[in-house]
């Protein structure tokens, strides 16, 4: 019951993304959807609600915004995090990524390697700050936060 049963991401103001981005989100989201682990502790500001959660993700007046639901649409939190920590971390995932992008036409197997693990272990540092923006507001394990934090990437996209 504490997982993500819905994901959705406001295109509004987004700019249209690459085939490369493109593909990331659709397999982030199938990812998560197939398995994620997400749970709304509680908090004196909001009633307890039980997953599954429907998620609208957004970029708002320059904050990340989880706007979450319950599985029957009923609201169960929202809120706000700084974009600030994740920007660099962003700019680095891209840069990455486009190294990498290039690198599979291009390059011999034990390069391509090299630049992917490059590229994990920078997803891995965007999760871990998504991760720790998120406690105390909603838990997730290691591998949503990764999905997540790609999904942040394609907003930052725009």
């Amino acid at each position: 019951m504490n997982r993500l049963c819905h994901i959705e991401i406001d295109e509004k103001g987004l700019a249209r993304p690459t085939p490369e981005i493109e593909q990331e989100r659709r397999v982030a989201i199938y990812d998560l959807l197939e398995e994620n682990s997400f749970t709304l502790p509680a908090r004196p500001d909001r009633e307890q609600s039980q997953g599954p959660y429907r998620l609208h993700l957004a970029i708002r007046e320059g904050r990340l915004v989880f706007d979450i639901a319950t599985e029957d649409g009923t609201r169960a939190a929202e809120f706000h995090l700084s974009l600030g920590p994740f920007r660099q971390v962003v700019k680095d995932y891209f840069q990455i990524c486009e190294n990498y992008f290039d690198a599979v036409k291009r390059l011999p197997p034990s390069q391509i390697e090299a630049i992917d693990m490059a590229r994990r272990g920078i997803h891995n540092e965007g999760a871990s700050i998504l991760r720790d923006r998120l406690d105390g507001k909603a838990a997730v394990d290691t591998d949503t936060a990764r999905r997540l934090f790609t999904l942040i990437c394609v907003l930052h996209w725009g």
